[in-house]
């Protein structure tokens, strides 16, 4: 590292971690199982440098190999259910959604946004729409998803636009909407009207609702929303029959969590893009 990425970053930056993580990183849906040059190629590290890496994961317990191929273990979860385990929007939230999925007979969930991601923090699931199994810490692209579309509705200024250059906005079904112009102006719309519906955008068949969780300052933390098969249900019937239990739930987590200690609820602002 030269002086000038020492100022850029900081004295306190330590670059071992940094690359210890871009390692880890490395692995995902598409890459479960890498070789050596496959993580030095990926993270930009020497073969040695991704060798001592990977073994020192292998020692930890992170990263298990057959001596060509390494994955990582399961023990990686811990790492993203310690900042889970940290907040109370998880727990105070799965109570809400048992009861609003018992009353509706839908699956209800509440994610956070990450990055251009959003991130599933609790659900009930009733029945499975999806051809994916959805579970907590699924990642879906926040483009295509009604609680995408809330999150993005409040993002400002220079949030929404670094959002708007970064995304890609894949086409995912013959509605998803992939045009800026198309995308700004359905948040406008769910900004005003205070929840968003996107039919068949993510998946065809799937159709979903969902509503804002705001903190005691008024900002959007988080979203709940329920899905349904749109072979079940119309727009109409949606916003008619599901969309009122919707908001009375959001409204009720929001009352919990400006009760929670504020530490905990502080807690549950990190991190959401």
């Amino acid at each position: 590292m030269d002086e000038g990425e020492v100022t850029e970053r900081g004295a306190h930056h330590v670059q071992s971690l940094e690359r210890g993580l871009a390692v880890i990183k490395a692995f995902n849906a598409d890459a479960s199982e890498l070789t050596l040059s496959d993580v030095a190629r990926s993270t930009g590290l020497t073969r040695a440098a991704a060798r001592r890496f990977l073994l020192t994961l292998v020692d930890l317990g992170y990263v298990r190999t057959d001596g060509k191929y390494f994955s990582l273990t399961a023990r990686v979860l811990e790492l993203g259910y310690s900042y889970l385990s940290s907040l109370s929007l998880p727990e105070v939230a799965q109570p809400h959604l048992e009861r609003l999925s018992a009353e509706v007979h839908e699956s209800s969930s509440v994610s956070v946004l990450e990055g251009l991601d959003i991130v599933y923090v609790a659900r009930v699931a009733v029945s499975r729409i999806m051809t994916v199994s959805i579970n907590v810490g699924t990642r879906f692209p926040a483009h295509a998803t009604s609680m995408g579309h809330v999150l993005l509705a409040d993002l400002e200024g220079e949030d929404l636009h670094g959002y708007f250059d970064a995304a890609k906005l894949e086409k995912l079904t013959a509605r998803t909407l992939t045009r800026q112009k198309e995308l700004k102006a359905e948040l406008e719309k769910v900004y005003r009207q205070g929840y968003a519906m996107v039919d068949q955008e993510l998946e065809e068949g799937l159709r979903s609702i969902a509503a804002p969780i705001r903190d005691r300052r008024g900002k959007v933390v988080a979203a709940v929303n329920l899905s349904t098969h749109a072979s079940r249900t119309t727009p109409e019937s949606v916003e008619h029959e599901l969309l009122p239990s919707l908001l009375e739930t959001a409204r009720a987590i929001e009352a919990d969590l400006a009760s929670a200690p504020p530490t905990k609820a502080g807690h549950t602002k990190a991190g959401h893009g």
